[in-house]
C-alpha cells in the first residue's frame, strides 16, 4: 500500500513539474530591413545649352487628349500636327516665353465611325470653318522643381480665351552633336481644361450621372524642339 502511494505521489508530482515547466518560447521573426528609396534621379544639366529660338520637331512630338465617356472610358484622340515656339535662356527659365497653334482639321480619331470627326469640327463642337487652329500664349513661367514649372497662358478656342496651366517636365537636351547639328531639348506637359469655357457643351452629364462626355478635358504632350545651331568645339 505504501508503495502504492509512493507510486501515485511520484506520477502526480511529475505532471505538475511538466505542467508547470516553462513552455519553449516561439521564434520571433526578425523583420527583414526596409529597403531604402532609390535616390531621385538628377536634374538634366541645362548649362551647356544655348539660349535662344527652339521649334517644335513633329517627328519626335505627340499631343493627346483624354475625356470620360458615359464614365466607362477614357476615350483618347489627338491632333497630329502643331507647333510649338519657344523662347528660352537656360540661365533665366522663368523669362521663358512659349506658343503653341493646333491645326484643328488635324483631329485624329480611333476608329471613328463615318462622319463622326466631320460632326466634331462643325460649329456645335470645334468650329473649325470660322477658327481653324487653337492657340496657346505663355504669359508666366513658374518653377515648381528642379526640372518642373508650371506655364500659365492663354488658351484661345472658337474665338474665346481662358487661361490654362501646362504643368511641364525638363527631360533634358544637349547643345548638338556631329550628327545633330542643332541644340536638341525634350519635355512632357500635362494639363486640363473645360469644353464648356468655349461654349462646347453638348453631351456634359448632369451630375451626379455620368452617362455622356465629361466636361473636362486632360491633354498631354511630349515633345523634343530643336534650338540654335550647333558649334564644334576647336580641335585640340
Amino acid at each position: 500500500m505504501k508503495s502504492t502511494l509512493l507510486a501515485a505521489s511520484a506520477i502526480a508530482f511529475g505532471l505538475l513539474a511538466v505542467g508547470c515547466s516553462p513552455q519553449a518560447a516561439a521564434p520571433v521573426e526578425t523583420p527583414a530591413p526596409a529597403a531604402e528609396a532609390p535616390p531621385p534621379p538628377p536634374a538634366p544639366d541645362v548649362s551647356q545649352l544655348p539660349a535662344g529660338a527652339y521649334a517644335v520637331d513633329p517627328s519626335h512630338s505627340t499631343l493627346i487628349f483624354h475625356v470620360s465617356h458615359l464614365g466607362f472610358s477614357n476615350y483618347t484622340a489627338s491632333f497630329s500636327k502643331f507647333a510649338i515656339d519657344l523662347q528660352l535662356d537656360p540661365a533665366a527659365p522663368e523669362k521663358a516665353t512659349v506658343t503653341a497653334t493646333i491645326d484643328l482639321a488635324s483631329l485624329t480619331l480611333p476608329n471613328p465611325p463615318a462622319g463622326f470627326v466631320d460632326e466634331l469640327l462643325n460649329p456645335t463642337w470645334l468650329d473649325k470653318a470660322t477658327t481653324p487652329q487653337m492657340k496657346f500664349e505663355s504669359t508666366a513661367v513658374t518653377k515648381t522643381g528642379p526640372a518642373t514649372a508650371d506655364i500659365t497662358g492663354n488658351f484661345t478656342l472658337k474665338g474665346i480665351t481662358k487661361p490654362v496651366t501646362l504643368h511641364a517636365t525638363f527631360n533634358g537636351g544637349y547643345a548638338g552633336h556631329p550628327q545633330d547639328p542643332h541644340a536638341r531639348i525634350g519635355f512632357s506637359a500635362k494639363g486640363v481644361l473645360k469644353r464648356s469655357d468655349f461654349n462646347i457643351t453638348v453631351g456634359i452629364p448632369v451630375p451626379p450621372s455620368t452617362m455622356g462626355v465629361s466636361d473636362e478635358v486632360a491633354f498631354e504632350i511630349e515633345t523634343e524642339l530643336s534650338g540654335p545651331a550647333w558649334t564644334a568645339p576647336p580641335a585640340q
